[in-house]
């Protein structure tokens, strides 16, 4: 897999690259914003194949971390997993909302930054279905949101609501069984694919974010010490 590594310190990007590389990744490394943004054009570089995934470090010398990612998911679908040393939540809701696909926070484990690179690379490889003219015939109501499970699209009283594709997947899941609560461990497996611990706080993050988007956040209930159920009208 080609990966795009977005980083200005050269001592950490060279040692990362290193790592990256005895595991497989043919690694591009770009040291600012603006060689990230030029990177992912085809053009650049003809004949080989996209990138797999773009791992942004979010302090970049010429341009906001956060600026970057939302010009990169203008002209690319690349998953792009974020770099930060910011560990409050609502800096990676923050960069969810931007479209950004997962983040891991310095200092991080190598392993754990492997896992979430192939947890990326994995859902990205997925076939998405194409829109069928039966559509709306597999789309969850439920009140004011409506999910189509066929064409990835929600909305809240008509009006669409963009998501990453983990945050559709979270909600398309509990969707499926309204009412029905989902432990989290469970919610990890069918979501990421993974049954790694450290995925549990980026569950959180996700299920802040989506009550944040679908501006209802009691359609999503916490069931402490259990996971979460979404919640049916008339609850």
């Amino acid at each position: 897999m080609r990966l795009l590594l977005v980083e200005d310190d050269d001592h950490v990007a060279a040692a990362l690259s290193a790592v990256l590389a005895r595991h497989g990744f043919d690694v591009v490394h770009a040291r600012n914003g603006e060689e990230a943004l030029r990177a992912v054009l085809p053009a650049t570089h003809p004949g080989k194949p996209p990138f797999g995934v773009v791992l942004l470090d979010l302090g970049l010398p010429d341009q906001d971390g956060y600026q970057v990612c939302g010009k990169l998911r203008k002209i690319t679908a690349t998953p792009v997993i974020m770099v930060t040393a910011r560990a409050d939540v609502r800096s990676r809701i923050h960069g969810l909302n931007l479209g950004a696909d997962d983040y891991v926070v310095k200092p991080y484990d190598t392993g754990e930054l492997l896992a979430r690179i192939h947890a990326v690379a994995r859902r990205t490889t997925v076939v998405e279905e194409s829109p069928a003219a039966g559509a709306a015939d597999d789309a969850l109501r439920l009140g004011a949101v409506t999910v189509e499970l066929p064409t990835r699209r929600v909305s809240v009283d008509g009006t669409a609501v963009q998501l990453t594709r983990k945050e559709f997947d979270l909600l398309a899941l509990l969707a499926q069984r309204p009412g029905v609560v989902f432990r989290r461990e469970q919610i990890i497996s069918e979501v990421w694919r993974t049954n790694w611990e450290g995925t549990g706080r980026t569950l959180e993050v996700h299920v802040a974010s989506l009550r944040a988007k679908l501006g209802m956040p009691a359609l999503i209930e916490t069931v402490r010490g259990v996971g979460y159920r979404l919640v049916t009208p008339g609850d």
